[in-house]
């Protein structure tokens, strides 16, 4: 685990997503000092809704014409299902605010199968950073979150896509996992600016406590290390209930 990793608890209410939203627009600030576009990967899941919601109403000067919108991960379903993280975004964000349809770059699921979008999303992604071949994005902030079995994005345990080294994206299709999905790879996670986990609820309590304190290496969340950039935790006071107060930064004020 990134040693520079920082951990902020806050209590039931609204705290997660102004810090997020707070994140969002200092990353948007440094990225436009130094001349960049802002891009961004976001998760799917009921957690980063209220998040969502709230960067929607932001009064801040957001400088939408900049940013670009990537999704961390997707189901291969049409983008109007309603398991489809590209609709949960749209309905909550991507509607409310004035983005071109250019600076949306969701996952291909009209392809004919999930490594067919994989391959595509991968494409997108080089065209977009302007890639030479074996180079990674840099992502400027990418939101995650951790599944009660330690998974991130659809990267889950004692799957082969963790051990992926080369590709951008990848497909997840296993029996165990349905529908099929597709995936940014624990190398571009690692190398982005800025990873921001989202943990709500007291669910989360036993697999926050493994990844944080423990540092379990076999949850793909653990696995999480922007070795280069900044990585938070951003939870509230139900999913923080097993971490050691040790070394953690007391709850935030609402």
């Amino acid at each position: 685990m990134n040693s520079g990793s920082e951990i902020m608890i806050f209590p039931i209410g609204d705290g997660i997503a102004d810090f997020a939203v707070r994140q969002w627009e200092k990353l948007t600030r440094e990225a436009l000092e130094g001349g960049n576009e802002f891009s961004v990967a976001l998760s799917g899941g009921t957690t980063p809704i209220p998040f969502y919601r709230m960067l929607a109403g932001s009064p801040g000067d957001i400088p939408w014409e900049k940013t670009h919108i990537f999704w961390v991960d997707e189901r291969f379903v049409p983008p109007e299902h309603e398991l489809s993280n590209y609709r949960l975004v749209e309905n909550h964000l991507l509607r409310h605010v004035p983005i071109s349809p250019g600076n949306i770059h969701p996952v291909p699921t009209a392809l004919e199968s999930p490594r067919s979008a994989a391959s595509e999303y991968e494409k997108n992604i080089q065209s977009h950073f302007c890639l030479e071949r074996g180079e990674l994005p840099v992502f400027n902030l990418v939101v995650l979150g951790v599944g009660a079995d330690g998974h991130t994005a659809s990267l889950f345990p004692g799957r082969p896509s963790l051990s992926e080294k080369k590709r951008l994206a990848l497909a997840e299709v296993s029996p165990g996992i349905a529908p099929p999905r597709v995936s940014l790879t624990l190398p571009v996670l690692n190398n982005a600016a800025c990873v921001l986990f989202l943990v709500s609820g007291p669910g989360k309590a036993a697999v926050l406590r493994k990844v944080i304190a423990e540092k379990d290496r076999d949850l793909p969340a653990a696995l999480v290390d922007p070795g280069a950039g900044r990585l938070f935790f951003a939870v509230d006071d139900a999913a923080a209930s097993e971490l050691p107060s040790s070394g953690l930064i007391p709850p935030c004020p609402e």
